[in-house]
């Protein structure tokens, strides 16, 4: 049974306020997408990588690869329209190269910092359940608003998730939820793990980190450096 990475990075990063895609920034002279791809190239049981780009930055891609040395990387597929149409390429992509028993990890090009244990654990699962969301325990208090301005009743964090990626699936599987999700008009569903749920699917938990971030606005760049420099003095040691 073999499994694939399946790294999107369709998105053009609208939130960041750059020029560029944040998932081609550079940190410490190495663009974020190359610290993702490394993760799951270093990883033993990932026997594959394929990437979702976005328009016109596939030659790019290719380039950072073959500089970085991510032999593993042998798909690139165009972007979709959001985040489930740059799935969908994907996996359907993905389909036409491997039988549907294969494993699947779909992850976000901006989580640099995904661990091994992270992917070890969501593969597992996988092999285990059928599928896998990596997640997170909700720490903080949560409160409810309708209006984004002002709350008057709480929520239990012992029911909350935080999800993260990478989210493990069948190959065959998915792409068979993507078709039906299409038939249902459900086209704008803003993860896998929320496709599933959508589609009357049950989801499983795998561990995730609270240093697995996600690079969304320019603060969380300033943490990624952070957290790179904390890294390296663990090595250091």
């Amino acid at each position: 049974m073999k499994t694939v990475a399946l790294i999107i990075a369709g998105g053009t990063g609208a939130r960041m306020h750059q020029d560029i895609p944040k998932q081609f920034l550079t940190v410490n002279e190495k663009p974020v997408i190359v610290y993702t791809l490394e993760a799951f190239q270093n990883h033993p049981e990932i026997d594959s990588i394929a990437v979702v780009c976005v328009e016109g930055w596939e030659q790019m891609l290719l380039a950072y690869a073959k500089q970085f040395n991510i032999t593993k990387l042998e798909h690139v597929v165009n972007g979709g329209d959001n985040g489930q149409g740059s799935i969908r390429n994907g996996v359907y992509e993905l389909e036409k190269f491997f039988d549907r028993d294969t494993i699947v990890l779909i992850h976000d090009a901006i989580r640099p910092m995904v661990s091994a244990e992270i992917i070890s654990d969501c593969i597992m699962k996988t092999k285990q359940y059928g599928n896998a969301i990596t997640a997170i325990p909700c720490a903080e208090a949560m409160l409810t608003t309708e209006d984004g301005i002002v709350s008057e009743e709480t929520y239990s964090r012992d029911k909350l998730k935080r999800t993260q990626t990478p989210q493990g699936f069948k190959l065959g599987e998915i792409c068979d939820l993507h078709r039906q999700a299409l038939e249902k008009g459900i086209t704008a569903s803003v993860a896998s793990c929320t496709l599933m749920i959508e589609m009357g699917k049950k989801v499983y938990f795998s561990q995730g980190s609270e240093k697995n971030i996600k690079l969304t606005t320019v603060d969380d760049i300033d943490i990624f450096k952070a957290l790179l420099i904390s890294k390296r003095s663990e090595w250091l040691k």
